[in-house]
């Protein structure tokens, strides 16, 4: 076999084989709320896309336009919301929140739309005043 065959073979293969073990699913994810004018936090059960997607840097970066070079994440296919009451507020708050549920996802780009695309994640991963827990 010609080595120029063999390595369009195992670059097809790597390419083929690096999509399909892309591993981009929904998890399970605690959302904490809290306003100032309700009287509790309300921790949320609900799922959020995570994972690993294949993906390729290339060496041509000057070469190519911005756009060829984003790389893509694990980002909702399909989403539903839910809303809920956080109990204890007080009359003139706004007291309905509303938060996503993934249903499936996908390796694609980020859309700024619907998806947070920072790399760190919040701090806000408890709640400061007396909790009440809901599953979606």
């Amino acid at each position: 076999m010609k080595p120029a065959l063999f390595i369009a073979l195992l670059l097809v293969f790597t390419l083929t084989v690096g999509k399909s073990m892309s591993l981009c699913i929904p998890v399970e994810y605690v959302i904490h709320v809290e306003k100032r004018e309700c009287a509790y936090c309300l921790a949320i059960n609900t799922t959020i896309c995570e994972g690993f997607c294949m993906t390729w840097d290339s060496n041509g970066k000057k070469l190519l336009p911005r756009s060829a070079l984003s790389q893509e994440v694990c980002t909702y296919k399909d989403i539903v919301y839910r809303t809920v009451l956080i109990p204890g507020c007080q009359h003139h708050a706004a007291s309905y929140y509303s938060y996503p549920i993934a249903v499936s996802c996908k390796c694609g780009k980020c859309n700024t739309d619907y998806s947070d695309c920072v790399q760190e994640a919040s701090s806000a991963g408890y709640c400061a005043i007396p909790q009440k827990r809901r599953s979606p």
